[in-house]
């Protein structure tokens, strides 16, 4: 299947990351190569891109989109968690603009042979890097009930999470799950017939759960926007893509503790910590899908776009 990834909110995240000529940006999920091709044209002549991806499937296509732009780009195969360090090694110093473009892309849902999809019956696997060793296998037949049920309705947020997790367990007990069509109708099982009739596909919730669960997507996330705001250079800017709840949560926490690292009291009538703000909001208010967009592109109708620019020099952002 060729690498399909519609870059959502395309206009709005350039706009916020202010891409200028001869500037050096980072895409953290480069994927398809949407977002970054943009970039590279915003960026002509001297602009240069360095593309983060854990897929190697997604750095195949993205190098092939981005192939006209010649030295201009570096493709890095690495999780956006390990972002300072990777900057450390290719000597870039500090960077004007970083973006990050959370989740699974449109080919990982659609490629069937992933896992990611309760559409398609495949092997439990889940993972973006598929070097690692933790799959949704695992996950599913080995953790315990208490985690499994925590992860569910943590990163699922489903509030079924118990009796989801003690299906799964029972269903183990006779021979081990493998399949996503087999966890769909566990899970179809295990919710009540009238609870299935609200809000969408009954595995979707769990679905999502795992699928952090098994690429630690939620701490991966925090240590990339440390690592983000550490690399940024005084001035440089931070464009975060979110698609769901959790991941705008910790990404809206963290952009307010930047604006505001005060740890005085709330009726001190002096600032007396001394922590000074290290970043301040380019969005006052979170940016989402125009009508025009979801219409091109439903998959978008659930993105959210946030971005900050970096106020201090690197010493005091760390």
């Amino acid at each position: 299947m060729a690498f399909h990834h519609v870059p959502v909110l395309l206009q709005e995240t350039m706009d916020v990351l202010a891409v200028r000529p001869g500037g050096v940006y980072i895409d953290c999920t480069v994927g398809g190569g949407g977002h970054a091709a943009e970039i590279l044209r915003l960026s002509s002549p001297d602009g240069r891109l360095i593309g983060f991806d854990q897929d190697e499937a997604a750095l195949g296509a993205a190098g092939e989109r981005l192939a006209p732009f010649g030295e201009r780009v570096q493709l890095v195969r690495t999780n956006f968690a390990e972002i300072a360090a990777v900057v450390a090694r290719l000597g870039l110093g500090s960077v004007d603009g970083v973006l990050m473009d959370i989740g699974v892309s449109s080919y990982q849902f659609d490629e069937g042979e992933r896992g990611f999809s309760y559409h398609h019956d495949a092997p439990l696997d889940m993972r973006m890097d598929r070097t690692k060793p933790l799959t949704a296998a695992v996950v599913v037949n080995e953790w315990p009930e208490d985690e499994l049920a925590r992860v569910i309705r943590e990163y699922g947020e489903e509030r079924w999470a118990r009796r989801i997790a003690q299906f799964i367990v029972r269903a183990r007990k006779t021979g081990p799950i493998e399949t996503t069509g087999q966890l769909v109708e566990i899970v179809k099982a295990a919710i009540p017939a009238a609870a299935r009739r609200e809000g969408g596909h009954p595995a979707r919730r769990t679905f999502q759960a795992i699928r952090i669960a098994v690429n630690d997507e939620l701490g991966a996330l925090e240590r990339g926007l440390q690592g983000a705001l550490q690399v940024l250079k005084p001035g440089g800017r931070l464009a975060v893509i979110t698609f769901h709840s959790l991941e705008d949560r910790i990404v809206k926490r963290t952009f307010a503790r930047w604006a505001n690292p005060c740890t005085c009291p709330p009726d001190a009538p002096v600032c007396v910590c001394g922590k000074r703000p290290l970043a301040e909001p380019v969005t006052r208010r979170p940016i989402r899908p125009s009508a025009a967009e979801l219409a091109a592109n439903p998959r978008s109708r659930s993105a959210t776009l946030r971005a900050i620019v970096k106020l201090q020099g690197d010493e005091e952002a760390k």
